[in-house]
């Protein structure tokens, strides 16, 4: 079944420990004058009269879930002079306590190591800031080693003995700009899908059926007007008055318009006569 080693290793991908510790490389390199010299990477600066160059850290992931910090620092002696190297390595747990430090030195080809100075319970002695009071023990305790260790090789010149002091500075600092990550609260927590059971897809919701319109009633049609019945030939028949059977034995059944009396026969005399009297009038 291939979805159950597809499981297994996405279960380990999610378990695999990842660093919640980080450096504030910006303010690191703040605290040293900045980080203005070699393009950018590196910050120059002058303890007791003398100068160092500190170049941005190297920072790597622990199995552990902490980080390994590693940082160079060089001494420059000068234009006619070749730069002496130093390194500074600290380790720090998952939830950013000190574990262990070490530094080097190499002296135009001689090389001075510091023993791996680790964090133990009897290195803190102050219960309500015990991480510090560990950092702080290693801190001198390292620098001491490193003393010792290079006043055997008769080293005078200011700048080399100052060294080790430039170390214990950079540690300082790089301790402070060492701080957890915060918490990111926008990535979802992810579950992952037991094997056994397969996934079962998801059917998309049907469409909402929308009900069909009510059917709009047909226009109302007026009825065609009758056509006169077809004639032989073509021709049109023209309709008779209703007119009643004569009756012999009596009067018409129809009854005869009335006679009257014309008006030129009815006032013809009155208009004679006074058209006479007008006449006469106008004669005299």
């Amino acid at each position: 079944m291939m979805t159950r080693p597809l499981f297994w290793i996405a279960l380990l991908a999610s378990l695999t420990a990842h660093a919640d510790v980080e450096v504030d490389v910006e303010a690191y390199g703040k605290s040293l004058g900045g980080w203005n010299a070699r393009k950018g990477k590196a910050a120059e600066y002058e303890l007791s009269e003398a100068g160092y160059r500190t170049y941005q850290p190297e920072v790597s992931p622990s199995p552990d879930g902490g980080i390994f910090v590693s940082v160079r620092i060089d001494h420059r002696r000068g234009f006619m002079a070749s730069d002496d190297h130093a390194s500074l390595e600290l380790s720090f747990a998952e939830d950013g306590t000190l574990v262990s430090a070490q530094s080097s030195l190499a002296l135009q080809g001689r090389t001075i190591s510091s023993e791996l100075i680790k964090g133990g319970a009897s290195a803190s002695t102050s219960v309500a800031a015990p991480q510090i009071d560990r950092a702080v023990k290693i801190g001198t305790d390292l620098v001491a080693d490193l003393s010792s260790k290079l006043l055997r090789e008769k080293i005078v010149e200011p700048g080399r003995v100052s060294f080790p002091a430039a170390i214990r500075h950079n540690y300082n600092l790089l301790y402070r700009a060492v701080r957890k990550k915060a918490p990111d609260a926008a990535a979802p927590a992810t579950a992952a899908m037991p094997p056994d059971e397969p996934a079962t897809p998801t059917r998309a919701a049907p469409p909402p059926v929308t009900p069909p319109a009510p059917a709009s009633p047909p226009p109302a049609t007026t009825p065609p007007a009758p056509t006169p019945p077809a004639t032989e030939g073509g021709k049109k028949e023209i309709p008779l008055p209703d007119i009643k059977s004569y009756n012999p034995a009596g009067a018409p059944t129809t009854p005869l318009p009335e006679k009257k009396k014309s008006m030129v026969v009815e006032y013809g005399e009155d208009v004679l006569k006074l058209a006479r009297d007008v006449a006469k009038q106008q004669i005299k």
